[in-house]
């Protein structure tokens, strides 16, 4: 799975796609077992990842950072909430889109 529990919060192993034309966290791609996200951002100066951590960060109510993959399309998340909020509130987000 995507998500996993860790000391002080949970991992989300995710797979980015930049400059898409319309931003969402999606489903989890089984073969590479990471939540597939779209981004509006270009790829360049750090806007895709901020994007990227804008858009976990309105989705889970909660800081986010990168912590792994920051110049890679294949990112980890670090989300300071139990895995199973962070489960809810991805539903919820996915959801409204």
């Amino acid at each position: 799975m995507a998500l996993r529990d860790v000391k002080g919060g949970t991992e989300i192993d995710i797979m980015v796609t930049p400059n898409a034309k319309v931003p969402l966290i999606g489903d989890v791609d089984e073969w590479r077992r990471r939540l597939v996200v779209k981004v509006r951002a270009v790829p360049s100066e750090g806007r895709a990842n901020q994007a990227v951590c804008e858009l976990f960060e309105k989705a889970l109510s909660s800081e986010v950072e990168i912590v792994h993959g920051s110049t890679n399309r294949h990112k980890t998340l670090r989300v300071p909430l139990n895995k199973e909020i962070v489960l809810q509130r991805l539903e919820v987000a996915r959801e409204e889109c």
